[in-house]
């Protein structure tokens, strides 16, 4: 994402906190003072987004003295990021900047622990994001998931196509969407099909998908459903993908299988934070 884009977003969540302006600050400290401010990491994870707030807030006008990259491990009591500057500032914008450090962080830290788990017992097996995304975040919270280690999976709707059972229900059975779809679809494009039982694998799979979603599959629903395609000679060059419900506890279960990733909306719709804090450490009077 372009630098002026992010800005703008920062901007607008800073005005949603302070629609009028940051009360306390204006009330208790003057123009004229700058401060030194670091930030915290009081747990530990790995650092996500540190690099496009430090865009952000050297496009502000701070400065940036130092500050950890992106997939650094933290641990508690690390400074993740230290920066100068007019000391309202710094104050009006500090909840927007921990709130969107602390979600990034909490992603990518979601997604290198099942990252973890997930390769134990297959190091092939990708572990990717969904589109369970909090609404102006997406970019943020994908590259959070690639800095963890995770795949992105489609960044948007106008990605790679996937056909869900929502589009079989309104319009064509399974055989003539993946036909339309790859008919009028660039050729750099795979065709994935989302499918909720073996039956309907086993059709995508005869219709040329490139990808097969089993969506809410348990671990022996899935191992059915490799097998069958084996047996049908359709698995070679098929690329299988589970999803749903899986997370931290049952994702061995998955990965152990022949499966060619596993995505998971856990890590980006409900990941633990990773808390920081702001902290001023020195102020003074800006000469004029």
């Amino acid at each position: 994402m372009l630098t002026d884009s992010l800005l703008r977003k920062f901007v607008e969540w800073t005005e949603e906190d302070a629609p009028q302006g940051d009360e306390t600050s204006r009330v208790l400290i003057d123009e004229d003072i700058h401060a030194r401010a670091t930030i915290v990491a009081k747990a530990p994870g790995i650092l996500a987004a540190a690099d496009e707030v430090g865009r952000v807030l050297t496009a502000l006008g701070l400065e940036i003295v130092q500050r950890k990259p992106n997939g650094s491990e933290l641990k508690k009591g690390d400074v993740v990021m230290t920066f100068e500057g007019q000391a309202s500032e710094i104050l009006l914008l500090e909840r927007t900047v921990l709130d969107v450090l602390s979600h990034c962080s909490g992603v990518a830290s979601a997604t290198r622990r099942l990252v973890d788990k997930a390769k134990k017992h297959n190091p092939k097996v990708r572990v990717a994001a969904t589109r369970k995304t909090i609404p102006g975040m997406r970019f943020l919270d994908k590259e959070a998931v690639r800095v963890g280690g995770g795949d992105t999976h489609r960044l948007s709707l106008s990605h790679t196509p996937l056909i869900k059972d929502n589009h079989l229900k309104i319009g064509k059975n399974i055989e003539e969407a993946i036909a339309r779809v790859r008919a009028r679809s660039s050729f750099v494009n795979k065709v994935e099909v989302e499918v909720s039982n073996s039956r309907e694998a086993l059709r995508a799979a005869k219709a040329g998908a490139d990808i097969i979603m089993l969506d809410n599959f348990s671990p022996e629903e899935t191992r059915v459903v490799l097998e069958l395609l084996r047996r049908k000679g359709l698995r070679e060059g098929l690329q299988i993908e589970v999803s749903g419900n899986i997370d931290e506890e049952n994702i061995g279960r998955y990965a152990i299988l022949d499966v060619d990733a596993i995505s998971s909306g856990k890590i980006t719709h409900s990941p633990s934070i990773v808390d920081m804090s702001l902290e001023i450490v020195k102020s003074w009077k800006a000469s004029t």
